[in-house]
């Protein structure tokens, strides 16, 4: 049968293998909708290229510094499967600002260099006028930690499920799964204030055996989506069900104050 990788793929497509638009397209989807990761630029409250799925609000709600808690079970299974990707923080802070829903402070690496321009201001090797004085720093309202609940490849394939070369081309299709989690938290309070839950998944589709290296399709390899960016949608996913909750927030509250007791009396 004169039959082309593209052909064979529209072909299980229509049979609702791949549930896809094409089979050329890897990218993960946020949740259960169509969407791709986080891409392009901010630059205050204007980005550029921005993923049109994520969510965006007219005004910021606060300020916000974003915190990695890399002494957690997540980020030591994250590291020792995922250590290429490095920190989740970069794609996170670049998601929000992209949203305007948060003005981004930073409370991270990059605190090391503010406070060495302090430090140059008060051994007198600054320029006049340099004001690097005290006063000069935007609070944090908020902060926002993100945690990967778990990030699994080859999560299920549909080869079994048919035979032929129809079957061998669906044997190379294995999903990538994450889900993540986010926690924002009143700075001032200590009260949590929102958490989300997001999920991604994405088909990778394999080109295996003999079969194919030998050209049946005339392609002899395959096509893969870095784990990373499921995990990026999963996050994008997450921050989208915060913003749609928090679009509609009404505080928390206890009879006779926060913290002043609460209701559930013990005798």
């Amino acid at each position: 049968m004169d039959m082309n990788l593209s052909s064979a793929c529209k072909l299980l497509t229509l049979l609702g293998i791949l549930g896809l638009s094409a089979c050329s397209s890897t990218m993960p989807s946020m949740g259960g909708s169509s969407g791709n990761t986080i891409t392009g630029g901010a630059g205050g409250s204007n980005a550029e290229g921005q993923n049109s799925a994520l969510e965006k609000c007219d005004a910021p709600l606060g300020t916000l510094s974003v915190y990695e808690d890399q002494t957690g079970d997540w980020w030591d299974y994250y590291n020792r499967n995922y250590s290429s990707l490095g920190s989740t923080v970069p794609v996170i802070r670049t998601m929000i600002q992209q949203s305007n829903c948060f003005v981004i402070v930073e409370r991270g690496v990059s605190m090391s260099s503010m406070n060495t321009e302090r430090d140059l201001m008060n051994s007198g090797e600054l320029r006049g006028g340099s004001d690097f004085g005290k006063g000069q720093l935007v609070a944090a309202d908020y902060t926002v930690s993100p945690s990967v609940q778990f990030s699994a490849k080859d999560t299920g394939g549909v080869g079994g499920l048919i035979g032929g070369w129809v079957g061998a081309v669906a044997g190379g299709l294995k999903s990538n799964e994450a889900a993540t989690t986010l926690l924002l938290i009143d700075n001032r309070s200590g009260v949590q204030v929102s958490s989300a839950v997001g999920n991604a998944k994405n088909w990778d589709y394999g080109i295996f055996g003999g079969l194919f290296a030998g050209g049946f399709f005339g392609a002899g390899g395959y096509t893969k989506t870095p784990e990373g960016k499921v995990i990026t949608a999963a996050f994008a996913d997450s921050y989208n069900n915060m913003v749609k909750a928090l679009r509609n927030y009404k505080a928390q509250n206890v009879e006779g104050g926060l913290g002043k007791g609460g209701k559930l009396k013990v005798n």
